[in-house]
Order: C-alpha cells, then sequence, then structure tokens
C-alpha cells in the first residue's frame, strides 16, 4: 500500500514536471503537429501541458487506489446495456 502510494506521488511528479518544464519537452520531442493545427501558434505547448495534467491526475488517483473506481464508472457510461 505504501509503495503504491509513493509510486503514484513520482507519477504525479512526472507529470508536474510536463507541466513545469513545457520547453524543454518542445526542444527535445519537437511539436506536436495536432496541437499547433486545432489550437493554434503554441498548440504544442499547451497539448504538453494537458498531458501533464492527466499524469498528475492520475498519479494521484492510483496513489489513493481510485482508479479502479474510476475506470469502472467510465465504462458503465460509456457501456450502458
Amino acid at each position: 500500500m505504501i509503495l503504491k502510494f509513493i509510486f503514484g506521488i513520482l507519477i504525479s511528479a512526472i507529470g508536474f514536471l510536463f507541466v513545469l518544464k513545457t520547453q524543454w519537452f518542445l526542444y527535445n520531442f519537437g511539436r506536436i503537429p495536432f496541437g499547433e493545427k486545432y489550437f493554434g501558434g503554441g498548440g504544442s505547448r499547451l497539448v504538453y501541458k494537458l498531458i501533464g495534467i492527466l499524469i498528475i491526475i492520475f498519479g494521484f488517483l492510483y496513489a489513493l487506489n481510485m482508479t479502479d473506481i474510476i475506470l469502472r464508472g467510465i465504462a458503465k457510461l460509456l457501456f450502458v446495456s
């Protein structure tokens, strides 16, 4: 349980780096054509920040052992019988 919490916090820290060091990721991994096309100039930075925010959210959900609850809720919404 403690190891899962620590691993989730590390995942969140990686997401925080995506948000904090967006320019570094842009220089090293390049522009994202999807972001530039649909979000205009600077869209790649926005996409990197959005990816970072999603990683942070997933990391906290994993650390608090809530991923299965969230995934079941999404599956229930998508696959209503």
